[in-house]
């Protein structure tokens, strides 16, 4: 009986090893009512808006190259980009 227990492993994990829990921690986190997402973890404020547009191949493989969080390194090129143009140039 007790080879059967030494050949166990252990799966407890020193509480002093785990991640300090600070306040940007619990802005992204998850909060659940048992099974149910009451809120993801984005920053509050941050409304943005679900939307399909067409994109040329080579530039939607470049920032998909680019890794996670493609999409919003996408949003801050056209914030950038908007900064120092308007739409209305481009309107035929």
């Amino acid at each position: 009986m007790n080879a059967k227990l030494k050949a166990m492993k252990s799966n407890w994990v020193d509480p002093d090893d785990a991640p300090e829990l600070t306040e940007e921690w619990f802005e992204t986190a998850e909060i659940r009512e048992g099974d149910r997402i009451i809120r993801r973890g984005r920053p509050m404020g941050s409304a943005k808006t679900p939307t399909t547009v067409r994109l040329d191949n080579e530039v939607l493989e470049a920032f998909r190259a680019t890794g996670p969080r493609w999409q919003s390194r996408l949003n801050a090129a056209l914030a950038d980009w908007l900064k120092t143009h308007s739409p209305a140039e481009l309107a035929v």
